[in-house]
């Protein structure tokens, strides 16, 4: 009896089986992008809580703030509908705008930007020119501006995203960062690490017209009338909702996720996912190298390179052990993979990093990230806020419905001439008169005036606002608020100091997304800057650089955030300090004038190189008669012996 054959796909698993994209390859074929968006999508849900949040902070701190619902007597409404069913208007002082105002004050007043220093200290001289080349793509991307946008969103909602990416745009090709709206935007729910180094699965929705959407994505006719048949149902809702039904899913409830917010718009998903994948780590003794390779790569790049090592080695009559042999160890390679979907789920692009850093193309910053939680800077005080808001309709409300020109007047004592309405009229006369009978009694003529009941409601608007400054560590100080009378001018100090030590936390936190924004730009700068570039940085002296890739591109630099040598109190001091050099004899004029910042520098130079070079001219002719210019009086010993 013959033995019965069984399949070794079921005895024991493919040698693809640890190759994740392969494995779904072949378990879905056409489909299997399904799981991806389906896994983005759950991920897009996980955050509602977190734009729910954060559209209530950015109503409260754009001043439309009484938007929050309640239930009276059974009806569900808006406060600001429930007001105005009471006759009553919402009022509002918008504090909190004011708050944010200030704190985005504090840190323009920083004057800070990145600085890339060279981990070899002989290398120092690249960290300089690579400082030059983030500085000149800073400005390139209006970096200043976007920050300060960036640092307003994160006061309000806690989350910044910025995307880094190379390619054409304005007819230029360079790096490039934009600004993620958050509410775009998805990221593993199951992250813990503050840092978001455990993050697994990122990505963005893309909202873009149909002719951006081709010149992205088409590159043949076949590719652009696949994308147009794709995408004439993607915008309909009841297309998508029958499509998905016709695949035994279950009934979508939230299309959100599916649907462009516009229907004239076409929706993209981009999804960064961690795949896994067997390769091989391999180290290179001769050079200290370590590096990845496929498996498929490992005979090649491995194996005959070893060989040929040992028979160069042997001729040179070397020990097989002196021989630097490449050392390869097989491991599970975790890598960042790329999917640009359909809502349909058909995948439009896909593919490894392209980027040299081997990570995914989204920086981003969430605070403070307990538990994986986001609580704002501006949802501490909305309780504040609310409460000001309430006292001030509070005491609006009882100034209109107190007795305010009301007059009891007796019947009795109604003159026989005049009617009521003579009366009410009198009454509200300016410098009015009104007679009446007193039956004969000494009573005196009376001036009547009336004051309106105080509850104390002014006491607990001045308490909430003394915690609104509490809660917040913005105080008077900070604000710009003029001190009381006698208050010291080093007092006044030490308070501005002491609420920027409040915001320290906040402003640090921030900075640390700054330094690693900038670590990336830095890596692409390296990876797709490919030829020699000349940058001069707009407004600084001396800031004229050669960058080249083959110097470069391997050099390790480490960030750090100092001072920005653009702002007026630098340029100061380094004027101040260069005309002491000068005046010491220490440097020459064109060499003040080069590293100076003074506003006719550039006029002076091009007088004397303009000169210099007619005084070389001359002398090459043989005709140097031109008499020297005479230092002017006053003039150093130094400068005039040069």
């Amino acid at each position: 009896m013959a033995t019965k054959l069984r399949s070794m796909r079921k005895v024991m698993p493919r040698k693809d089986s640890m190759d994740s994209i392969q494995q779904s390859k072949r378990r879905n074929g056409d489909n299997r992008a399904y799981d991806v968006l389906m896994q983005a999508q759950q991920h897009w849900f996980n955050m509602q809580k977190f734009r729910e949040n954060r559209e209530r902070c950015k109503r409260y701190c754009y001043g439309d703030q009484w938007k929050d619902v309640v239930t009276v007597d059974g009806k569900t409404l808006t406060e600001e509908e429930y007001i105005k069913e009471q006759g009553n208007i919402p009022l509002k002082n918008n504090l909190i705008r004011r708050l944010v105002r200030n704190v985005l004050g504090v840190y323009r007043n920083q004057s800070k930007e990145p600085t890339c220093t060279a981990r070899d200290r002989e290398e120092q001289k690249i960290g300089e020119t690579m400082s030059t080349v983030l500085q000149y793509n800073m400005q390139q991307n209006r970096m200043n501006e976007l920050y300060a946008r960036s640092m307003e969103e994160f006061l309000i909602s806690g989350l910044i995203v910025h995307r880094k990416w190379f390619g054409w745009r304005n007819e230029k090709l360079d790096c490039w960062t934009d600004y993620v709206q958050p509410n775009n935007f998805f990221v593993d729910a199951n992250m813990r690490d503050f840092r978001g180094w455990d993050v697994s699965c990122i990505g963005e929705i893309h909202d873009i017209s149909f002719q951006s959407l081709c010149s992205q994505f088409a590159e043949t006719p076949n590719d652009y009338n696949n994308l147009a048949t794709i995408y004439s149902g993607a915008r309909d809702a009841e297309r998508v909702v029958s499509y998905y039904n016709s695949f035994g899913m279950p009934q979508l409830k939230n299309l959100s996720f599916l649907l462009p917010t516009e229907h004239n718009l076409c929706r993209v998903i981009e999804v960064w996912r961690k795949e896994s994948k067997p390769r091989y780590r391999c180290h290179d003794p001769n050079n200290g190298s370590v590096y990845k390779i496929d498996i498929e790569d490992y005979h090649e790049m491995v194996e005959l390179e070893n060989a040929s090592r040992i028979e160069r080695g042997t001729q040179f009559k070397m020990d097989i052990e002196d021989i630097p042999l490449i050392k390869a160890t097989w491991f599970i390679d975790d890598y960042w993979y790329f999917y640009f979907l359909s809502p349909f789920g058909d995948i439009l692009k896909e593919g490894e990093t392209p980027f040299a850093h081997k990570g995914n193309p989204y920086v981003f910053k969430a605070y403070p990230f307990i538990d994986g939680e986001i609580h704002s800077f501006v949802a501490d005080v909305i309780d504040q806020q609310r409460y000001t808001n309430r006292l001030i309709t509070m005491y609006d409300w009882i100034m209109r419905s107190s007795a305010k020109g009301m007059l009891l007047f007796p019947e009795e004592n109604l003159p026989e001439h005049m009617s009521l309405e003579d009366v009410a009229e009198e009454w509200s006369r300016y410098n009015g008169i009104l007679a009446i009978r007193t039956k004969g009694t000494d009573r005196m003529p009376q001036q009547i005036s009336t004051n309106n009941t105080n509850i104390g409601i002014d006491n607990l608007l001045n308490l909430q606002l003394k915690f609104f400054e509490d809660i917040s560590g913005v105080n008077g100080a900070l604000q710009g608020k003029p001190g009381y009378s006698g208050t010291s001018g080093s007092l006044y100090a030490q308070q501005t100091q002491n609420a920027t030590t409040s915001l320290s936390d906040l402003l640090e936190s921030f900075g640390d997304f700054v330094m690693n924004a900038a670590y990336m730009d830095v890596k692409n700068i390296q990876q797709y800057y490919d030829s020699k570039r000349v940058f001069n940085i707009t407004g600084r002296k001396g800031a004229l650089t050669i960058y080249d890739p083959d110097r470069i591109r391997d050099a390790e630099f480490d960030l750090s955030i100092t001072e920005s040598t653009l702002t007026p109190a630098y340029r100061q001091i380094a004027n101040d300090f260069i005309m002491q050099l000068w005046q010491s004899g220490q440097i020459t004029l064109q060499e003040m004038l080069e590293n100076g910042y003074f506003p006719f520098s550039d006029q002076l130079l091009q007088a004397i190189n303009s000169r210099q070079q007619e005084q070389i001219q001359q002398m090459v002719g043989g005709q140097n008669t031109l008499p020297m210019p005479q230092p002017p009086q006053g003039q150093p010993p130094a400068q005039q012996s040069a």
